[in-house]
């Protein structure tokens, strides 16, 4: 069923014959083993047939047009456009020059597939580990920093006051109360930094101290402390016992820095002066080294908002949230991957 979308034709040979430039797709196509991705889209996913009882396009290549649509920020019914328009989309993703191609609503759907099974964090673990086997990925003695920034949400907080009374209707009791909204994305909520207010969420990322690469991460609403999600953000890094955890002193506690012990972690938080007791000297000098280093998830987190529209979410909802974060460091992973192996 896969060869009818997959099987190169007379057109895909003619352009292969041609040649192409070494872009930055070409070099992601050659660094990672895609068979081992399919393995894990089969594993999970299965479909057959789709709704209108024709073949259901493959895993594997639909999952290439949703790394293509991050990289190049275009929305459903612009990555339907760009694939029947762009050879090098076609390439990439596996299709063969002469199948039908999926249009904007199956696109949406194959997300969502990928969403209800779960399927996003495995492919980011799976290729995370092959940046990992290739010595590309190096967490093992560069350790983490720890980081969190605030993304807007992709409604407008406009605020809504509903009056359920009918218009015309005789009024013999009390008026109901009115109930008061500011959008249709329940999980944002608000948050002040500096004097400027954000409604929206609040991602909270962990980067490899070699190279910036994503190690993990998740997103609260824009309210949540970062230090309450240090916990939960260690996990996520997966890091080895003796690596060094780098955070702002946002992350300055008690719990944090135990936290930190007791999973055989080098302490990196910086530290933070109270009323009545200034730092020391050797914790001005911690500090100076960790602020050193931190511009890397710093860096990260600019190109996410910069290069990738993650500045402001195009989902509602911290489901869609976390799976929009996810894809998102899949992408950045891959890029940064393939401009580090560039020749």
């Amino acid at each position: 069923m896969t060869d009818r979308f997959t099987t190169k034709g007379f057109a895909d040979y003619i352009i292969e014959q041609r040649g192409h430039a070494n872009t930055f797709l070409d070099r992601i196509d050659a660094l990672i083993d895609w068979k081992r991705i399919d393995r894990v889209l089969g594993k999970h996913y299965r479909k057959t047939a789709g709704a209108d009882g024709r073949p259901a396009y493959p895993a594997l290549p639909m999952f290439k047009l949703l790394l293509l649509q991050r990289w190049y920020g275009l929305s459903d019914p612009g990555l339907e456009e760009a694939v029947k328009d762009r050879i090098s989309f076609i390439r990439f993703s596996g299709f063969s020059m002469s199948s039908t191609l999926p249009d904007h609503s199956t696109i949406c759907r194959f997300r969502n597939a990928l969403l209800e099974h779960n399927l996003f964090e495995r492919l980011f673990e799976e290729i995370n580990r092959q940046l990992e086997e290739r010595g590309i990925l190096v967490k093992e003695s560069n350790g983490a920093i720890l980081d969190a920034t605030i993304v807007e949400s992709s409604r407008r907080p406009r605020k809504v006051i509903e009056v359920m009374a009918e218009d015309r209707q005789e009024v013999t009791h009390k008026p109901p109360s009115p109930v008061i909204s500011y959008s249709d994305d329940p999980d944002a909520t608000w948050v002040k930094k500096g004097k400027k207010p954000y409604y929206g969420y609040k991602a909270h990322i962990a980067v490899d101290t070699g190279n910036g690469f994503i190690l993990g991460g998740h997103v609260t609403p824009a309210h949540v402390a970062d230090t309450t999600e240090f916990d939960r953000l260690l996990t996520e890094a997966n890091l080895s016992p003796d690596a060094p955890v780098l955070a702002d002193k946002g992350y300055s506690s008690m719990k944090n820095r135990t936290t930190l012990k007791e999973r055989s972690y080098i302490d990196g938080i910086m530290h933070k002066a109270a009323r009545g007791k200034p730092l020391t000297f050797v914790q001005r000098l911690m500090n100076r080294l960790i602020s050193s280093v931190r511009y890397r998830v710093e860096q990260g987190i600019g190109t996410l908002k910069r290069g990738y529209g993650f500045s402001r979410m195009r989902y509602t909802g911290l489901t869609k949230g976390n799976m929009e974060f996810i894809l998102t460091a899949i992408t950045f992973n891959l890029k940064k991957a393939a401009l580090m192996v560039r020749t």
